[in-house]
């Protein structure tokens, strides 16, 4: 566990990135209860990171504190990566302005497998004593009235009504009910029955994670968690936080062309955020000019996900496009509102009805003799049915070498 003082700054210097708060931190102290860089370094720390699997799809905002979770691993510390598949039945509250729908336990588990089959190039899942999977079922599901009553009697309702989301729906006479007051320390047991040493969360989560650290102290744990906080990602349209439902995001499971499409658009001014919590790149080595660090982003992002010779014809080929769809500049590819389809919708309807193509029949045609290309991946079925609009925002659709489109939300 032990390093030299150069390599155990430049990993302290590399955990600390983009971190927004790490509580409590007590910058000048060498206690390792108060200063989590000194703690560090006196033994292998177990990380906490819980995930409640509520959805299919994990997109580049979850992965920013997954990918922090590895870094800890990196340096040589246990990964405890909790699936909530019991607290998903009741979904975390936070920032929610109405009451969860609670998911069936066939929905729990089949999200469940996704999210690992995602989370898996980012984790380390090969090395001995480096990440446990656990599910808070194994605890929270043995838990019987009387405990049940002991840990609501940790907390007051006014401290429960502090919580971000809960004060305005209080406020605003929307229903609480009572088994959301639970979550919170549910999810603050998950750090009690693991011994975890440091909590990773956005930054909407420190109640949560401080909620953790209490209980670790009122059942008299051995070790009381640090809280390490990282920043919720704007999503690509550079104004809310990245959102499947928004249709501003970018997902692990994207193919390459579409996912560096999206990020060699993202806004200028979130460039240098999106580099320091998606990347390792040094954003002091990278060329000043936007337009070029967007296409780092992109190449970047896609390799860790595709790989790296993936990521570079892809590269390749996207730029191809846009140089065969120029007449002056890139800006002149037209583009076409996805709203004015009702998904799902059939590609070869698509492609007559934006003018592609004059008819579904030449539709058909052109990409049975593989004219037709969705940001650079030929498309070879006629029956190519656009799922949702989300996934094609900012996809560029191609017929021939000289008709091009690009979608818009």
């Amino acid at each position: 566990m032990k390093m030299c003082a150069a390599d155990f700054e430049a990993t302290i210097a590399r955990l600390q990135r983009g971190v927004v708060e790490t509580f409590p931190h007590v910058p000048d102290s060498n206690n390792p209860q108060e200063n989590l860089w000194v703690a560090l370094g006196d033994r292998p720390l177990r990380i906490k990171l819980g995930i409640d699997p509520t959805g299919s799809d994990i997109h580049l905002g979850h992965s920013i504190v997954l990918r922090k979770l590895r870094q800890f691993q990196d340096a040589g510390h246990c990964a405890v990566l909790i699936i909530g598949d019991f607290t998903a039945q009741i979904g975390d509250p936070t920032g929610k302005s109405e009451v969860r729908q609670q998911l069936t336990p066939a929905a729990i588990a089949q999200n469940v497998q996704t999210y690992l089959d995602q989370v898996r190039p980012i984790l380390d899942f090969e090395t001995p004593g480096r990440l446990e999977i656990r599910y808070n079922s194994e605890w929270l599901a043995t838990l019987d009235l009387r405990q049940i009553l002991e840990l609501l009697g940790t907390m007051t309702v006014g401290q429960m009504l502090a919580k971000e989301g809960f004060a305005e729906r209080y406020a605003k006479e929307s229903p609480i009910f009572l088994h959301e007051f639970l979550y919170p320390l549910m999810q603050g047991y998950d750090s009690v029955a693991v011994d975890a040493d440091v909590e990773l969360g956005g930054t909407d989560q420190k109640f949560n994670i401080a909620v953790g650290r209490d209980l670790q102290r009122y059942f008299q744990r051995p070790t009381l968690q640090f809280g390490l906080l990282m920043p919720i990602l704007i999503g690509t349209d550079g104004v809310q936080k990245m959102s499947k439902s928004l249709g501003n995001y970018v997902a692990l499971t994207e193919s390459a062309a579409s996912m560096y499409s999206k990020l060699e658009k993202v806004p200028d001014a979130l460039v240098n955020q999106y580099i320091e919590l998606l990347t390792d790149l040094p954003l002091e080595a990278l060329p000043t000019n936007p337009r070029e660090r967007q296409k780092a982003l992109a190449l970047e992002v896609v390799s860790q996900y595709h790989g790296r010779e993936l990521a570079q014809q892809t590269q390749a080929e996207l730029a191809a496009i846009v140089t065969q769809g120029q007449t002056a500049q890139a800006s002149s590819i037209p583009e076409y509102s996805l709203s004015q389809f009702n998904f799902p919708v059939k590609l070869t309807y698509v492609l007559s009805q934006t003018g592609l193509c004059p008819s579904s029949s030449e539709a058909r045609r052109q990409i049975q003799g593989g004219g037709v290309r969705l940001n650079s991946e030929k498309i070879s079925d006629v029956e190519f049915t656009l799922d949702t609009p989300e996934t094609y925002v900012n996809q560029v659709l191609q017929v021939g070498k000289k008709k091009f489109l690009r979608f818009v939300a």
